[in-house]
């Protein structure tokens, strides 16, 4: 089969406004609400998201902004000049360290998910390993490719989120929701930290601009992108305490999937709504997961300049697999994301105010 090339590998702004987005929304939606749900009181969780996502479009915007100052240059070319090129390159070894964990997380989660829910009598290894070579195929061919897929399946995400909102409305119980501002600041600053690490992702901006032909924009559209999730993971956290409750939700392991198991369209048009919204969620967690690992392989290339890109997903491949299967149980999958989740905001973090401390300190400025 003859491989299709696209006539560039250039992007467009709006494209970098829909892979932010497309990252963010993975696996950890369904889960999220019990985590929020046992370190707040009634809905007060939704405080917390919002905290966390203010402060993840700003993160978001500081990322982008930064990463635009050098327009089509890559993250290795001005990291170097800006900390000299052995610092960089480490820099850069650990982004691809902590992007390959995003990914193994992602499918380990779905892996578990679908035993579950639907492949009852299948080994999770083997649901794990053919999720990961649809995933290797996607990654192996054209990385514009890929940002046309994330632009093909946002919309019937989001479109499939907002049946399960919209159908779940109905059976929402608004004494559920009161009283409010019962959570104390331990409490909130713990859901602040759960929140946080559910945006983890963005940080892919410093490869992925250096794609884009004119980023004046990308700031903005980058933080247009990261308001998707924001928006979406409130309204989803409160849906979920409004029909199950917090003491509810704190106990259920996906209580997402849970909410789209009680969904029922007038007319008995679909008789198992969540066999249709886990099919379609399959869709965002293959965007996370490419994503994550393609910007891992970009990452690569860009030190490794002789060595092909399917090499290195080649020798990638069984390192995420073997350490997706590591750990032993639902329990430990589900601290290991949440562990995975605070080092990636933290090191995006970290790479914000050491690339522009420096960079300041130095004068580094875009080569003309």
């Amino acid at each position: 089969m003859k491989r299709f090339e696209y006539a560039d590998e250039f992007i467009s702004e709006r494209e970098i406004m829909v892979v932010v987005p497309s990252i963010v929304i993975g696996v950890g939606i369904l889960s999220y609400p019990k985590y929020l749900a046992s370190v707040t009181e009634g809905a007060d969780g939704w405080i917390s998201i919002l905290i966390g996502g203010i402060i993840a479009i700003a993160m978001t915007w500081t990322v982008a902004k930064m990463a635009s100052s050098f327009p089509n240059e890559p993250f290795l070319s001005y990291a170097s000049r800006i900390v000299t090129k052995p610092v960089a390159v480490v820099l850069t070894f650990v982004f691809v360290i902590f992007s390959l964990q995003i990914a193994t997380f992602q499918i380990r989660q779905i892996a578990d998910i679908s035993k579950q829910y639907i492949f009852s009598h299948t080994p999770v290894e083997v649901i794990a390993l053919t999720f990961l070579l649809i995933v290797i195929y996607a990654v192996s061919g054209s990385r514009v490719g890929l940002f046309r897929l994330n632009m093909m399946f946002l919309p019937i995400i989001l479109f499939i989120s907002l049946m399960v909102i919209l159908f779940s409305l109905n059976r929402m119980e608004w004494d559920h929701l009161f009283p409010v501002f019962e959570t104390n600041f331990t409490g909130h600053m713990k859901g602040v930290g759960s929140a946080a690490s559910s945006y983890a992702g963005f940080g892919i901006l410093w490869f992925y601009i250096a794609l884009v032909k004119r980023p004046k924009k990308i700031p903005k559209k980058a933080a247009l992108g990261m308001c998707i999730p924001v928006v979406l993971y409130m309204v989803i956290f409160i849906v979920n305490i409004g029909v199950f409750g917090d003491e509810v939700t704190r106990n259920l392991i996906f209580p997402t999937v849970e909410l789209a198991k009680g969904v029922e369209i007038p007319g008995e048009f679909f008789e198992r709504f969540e066999s249709v919204f886990f099919t379609i969620w399959i869709m965002a967690i293959f965007n996370t997961t490419t994503l994550a690992i393609d910007v891992a392989v970009f990452a690569l290339t860009s030190i490794f300049k002789n060595t092909s890109k399917h090499k290195i997903i080649f020798i990638l491949s069984p390192l995420v697999y073997l350490t997706a299967m590591y750990p032993q149980n639902i329990i430990e999958v589900s601290t290991y994301g949440v562990y995975v989740g605070y080092a990636v905001i933290a090191y995006t973090g970290f790479l914000v105010v050491l690339l522009w401390g420096v960079g300041k300190l130095r004068g580094v400025k875009p080569i003309d």
